[in-house]
């Protein structure tokens, strides 16, 4: 079996999580083993049609009141023991901020070896080989693991979601007891943004901007563009991030959020080796900079070098035309 930890926010699935979810099952065929879900929280089993439309044959649902709000110590107390209790061949989770805490901290407890950032899966030999991304996203590793459970996160809005039979899967309840010593730090308030924005890592479309805005006024130049686009978000180089223009959730690059969108629209970043880092699995890389000879264009699928204060509105209103047609 190849588990799936299934992040859960506002009370769906996350995507990230659902294309984790639907990678594994492909993999779990050419193993000869199921793929299941792991659902945590309270009142969480109302949820596992969503994971068997996504590929899993079963879901385990482990609820407890220490469950109920995300600590990285209880939740990761309540994998480990399921992990040690089912014996799963992979423990597989989205790498999202959650993820990313979560992961390590199992695997650790497990004492199981860890691959991470994963946007490639194979089976070769009857083993997973992992592809990740290494030497800011310059080079791709290919890896196996040698410990058991294989855990793994993978990188959001890069394994495409199957789909499935809503109904075709069987729900198990596990029994765990989360201690509170488990729980070092507990979850006081969620304090969401108002704009209700799409996080940079499931966006479909990202549109970001770097230091050649001139300042945060600029940034609703990008706002009004990624609003003509279906599920696009605005992001951000760390040096528009660290100047204050911007939120740090916004912040696309090696310090900030690896994103891999089908289109990638850079307006106003150079393009540091830190920043390509985290764009380098984007689909597709569309660069605005009016200094030809920017670092990005060598990336880039199209470039267009010109002013943004520019390029940008005469850009938003073309997006309008064409998609009202």
């Amino acid at each position: 079996m190849i588990a799936v930890f299934c992040e859960i926010r506002d009370g769906k699935i996350k995507k990230g999580s659902l294309e984790a979810l639907s990678e594994a099952g492909r993999r779990a065929g050419e193993l000869g083993v199921a793929a299941a879900a792991v659902l945590a929280g309270e009142s969480v089993a109302a949820l596992a049609p969503a994971a068997f439309a996504a590929g899993a044959s079963k879901a385990y649902v482990l609820e407890d009141p220490g469950l109920a709000a995300y600590s990285s110590g209880a939740f990761a107390a309540a994998l480990a023991a399921f992990a040690e209790a089912e014996k799963p061949l992979g423990l597989f989770f989205a790498a999202t901020a959650m993820g990313q805490d979560l992961a390590p901290r199992v695997a650790a407890r497990l004492g199981a070896a860890m691959a991470s950032d994963i946007i490639r899966l194979a089976v070769k030999d009857g083993a997973l080989v992992f592809t990740r991304p290494v030497y800011a996203g310059k080079a791709l590793l290919s890896l196996t693991l040698d410990s058991s459970p294989l855990v793994a996160t993978l990188r959001p809005n890069t394994f495409p979601v199957a789909e499935a039979p809503a109904d075709a899967g069987e729900t198990v309840k596990v029994a765990v007891a989360v201690p509170d010593a488990a729980a070092r730090g507990r979850v006081a308030e969620v304090i969401k943004e108002e704009s209700g924005e799409i996080d940079v890592t499931e966006a479909d479309v990202v549109v970001s901007g770097g230091r050649g805005l001139k300042g945060p006024e600029a940034f609703a130049l990008l706002r009004d563009l990624a609003a003509v686009i279906p599920r696009a978000a605005v992001g951000a180089s760390r040096s528009a991030v660290d100047s204050g223009w911007i939120g740090h959730q916004h912040q696309v690059g090696q310090t900030g959020k690896n994103v891999s969108p089908d289109i990638y629209i850079a307006v106003g970043i150079s393009g540091a080796i830190q920043h390509l880092a985290g764009i380098s699995s984007s689909k597709v890389i569309v660069a605005v900079n009016k200094d030809p000879e920017a670092p990005i264009f060598k990336v880039a699928d199209y470039g267009i070098v010109g002013d943004l204060f520019e390029v940008v509105p005469k850009l938003t209103e073309e997006l309008k035309k064409a998609l009202a047609e």
